[in-house]
């Protein structure tokens, strides 16, 4: 008798590793490619759709195509860039006002936000009330720091100038107690995060961006030369990077290079030297924005108010009184500005040794403008510090694994990718005006501040008087002006 087979399994025919073929691996095998009915469906397709499908683009086409976004948007940039300059101070002080609200809404979207606590209330409309808050305060503090001759004398404007930083600050309390009565169980972590990256935000663009508005107004040389210089870093840097560069510099940033840093430096500074003989030379770009004169102002109204105030004085006045040149936000670089220039861009003269032969014909004076060696400092400042607010800003995006902060400009990415090195770059600037080259005197804004003050209304008609006699003494006005005060100021 046969032994019965164990562990024997017949294959089925037409099975695939003795399985029973299904339904849909029949329909499957059928249809593989080059099978014909594969071919008659895809040919269907192809007929119904009127056209064959397009091949991918090569990466080839992807650079090319990628190179000539980037260019365009960048001519586009910098004839955006000259217009607004030259067109007045208002003009880049409005695309500094942009820039600073696009890069704040771009560092605040750059935190991934889980789908489920992104519908948490008030989260985002907290984010953007500590923005205008931060931003009433600080443009508050430009508008009385630069016009007081005008908010002091104005019944509306006085008590929001007089009490500006006290609005200011119960306008951030109000905030701050709205984000605690906001907080929700489970999302404490979560909301404190929000919270302390909306803060971290406005400090390191919206209070920078403050500075560089405040550069703007003291002259147009210390907010476009900076600029530059960090824009001739970048360059140059790359340039000499491609060249010789080999050794890394930062892990951070994997493709700059030592040798690309070192090269930049020595290049910005001799960028720095031709840019500041050349602006040097214009008051459009030396001159403040002076606005402490009412009676310098531009607009039509204030001209036309200028015009009666003088008729009404003429017969008064012992000299013609003259109108100087615009020193307002209506100046353009053809309407100019006029000053005094600032001691740092006068030529003085140096000595050179007198152990040098004659016969090299080099002169034993050279006049040197002083503004020729603090360029030393700002382009080593752009060179070797302002490039870490860029691999701040690599690092950043690396944490969150992005590869740029936004699509704001076309093959570029966002503001923030463009401006990461200018905001740090801009601050240096404002501190090292104020701290070496700013000339500190006596405004009539400052002056009418300190009155105002600190004076009693009888003091400063006493105060009123004095100046009357004083401009009589110095021929500016006729007797009959201090006659006239006299009768109808209160003893």
């Amino acid at each position: 008798m046969a032994k019965t087979r164990r562990n024997v399994k017949f294959q089925h025919r037409g099975s695939i590793d003795g399985k029973r073929p299904s339904i849909s691996d029949i329909s499957e095998g059928s249809s593989e490619s080059g099978s014909p009915t594969r071919t008659r469906a895809n040919g269907k397709a192809d007929v119904g759709n009127g056209k064959m499908k397009a091949p991918p683009p090569s990466e080839y086409e992807k650079k090319r195509q990628t190179f000539i976004t980037r260019t365009i948007t960048t001519l586009i940039m910098i004839a955006g860039f000259f217009a607004a300059m030259f067109s007045g101070h208002i003009y880049v002080i409005a695309i500094v006002t942009a820039i600073q609200i696009v890069s704040f809404k771009e560092v605040i979207a750059i935190a991934n936000v889980p789908s489920r606590e992104k519908n948490l209330p008030f989260t985002r409309a907290l984010n953007w009330y500590f923005l205008g808050t931060t931003m009433y305060f600080l443009y508050g503090e430009n508008v009385i720091y630069y016009f007081k001759h005008i908010v002091l004398v104005d019944k509306v404007l006085l008590p929001f100038a007089t009490h500006h930083r006290f609005i200011s600050f119960m306008l951030y309390v109000i905030g701050f107690v709205f984000f605690v009565a906001s907080l929700q169980k489970g999302h404490y972590r979560f909301q404190f995060t929000q919270f302390a990256w909306t803060h971290m935000a406005l400090y390191l663009i919206v209070v920078q961006a403050h500075f560089i508005m405040n550069n703007i107004f003291e002259g147009m040389i210390w907010f476009f030369m900076p600029a530059c210089l960090v824009i001739t870093n970048d360059i140059w840097a790359y340039i000499c990077g491609i060249a010789f560069g080999r050794t890394q510099l930062i892990k951070l940033s994997p493709k700059k290079t030592v040798e690309g840093f070192v090269g930049a430096w020595i290049a910005t500074i001799f960028f720095g030297f031709i840019l500041v003989n050349v602006l040097a030379r214009y008051k459009y770009f030396i001159c403040p924005v002076n606005v402490s004169n009412p009676f310098q102002a531009v607009t039509r109204r204030s001209l036309k108010s200028f015009l009666l105030v003088s008729h009404t004085f003429s017969k008064y006045a012992t000299s013609p009184t003259k109108l100087t040149p615009a020193q307002d936000f209506g100046a353009n670089i053809i309407s100019g500005l006029s000053c005094i220039p600032n001691p740092v861009f006068i030529p003085h003269p140096y000595n050179l040794p007198t152990w040098i032969p004659s016969w090299t014909h080099i002169p034993h004076t050279l006049h040197i403008a002083p503004i020729q060696f603090h360029i030393l400092v700002f382009a080593t400042f752009a060179s070797l510090i302002a490039p870490f607010g860029g691999f701040f800003a690599s690092g950043l995006k690396r944490t969150f694994n992005v590869k740029d902060f936004g699509e704001s400009i076309p093959g570029h990415g966002g503001i923030t990718d463009r401006m990461d090195c200018q905001f740090i770059m801009g601050f240096f600037a404002f501190m090292y005006y104020q701290s070496f080259i700013a000339v500190y005197k006596a405004s009539v804004g400052s002056v009418m501040e300190t009155a105002m003050r600190g004076l009693t209304d009888e003091e400063m008609v006493e105060v009123v008087k004095g100046l009357g006699k004083h401009l009589v003494n110095q021929g500016v006005v006729g007797v009959e002006v201090l006659a006239c005060l006299k009768e109808h100021m209160r003893r």
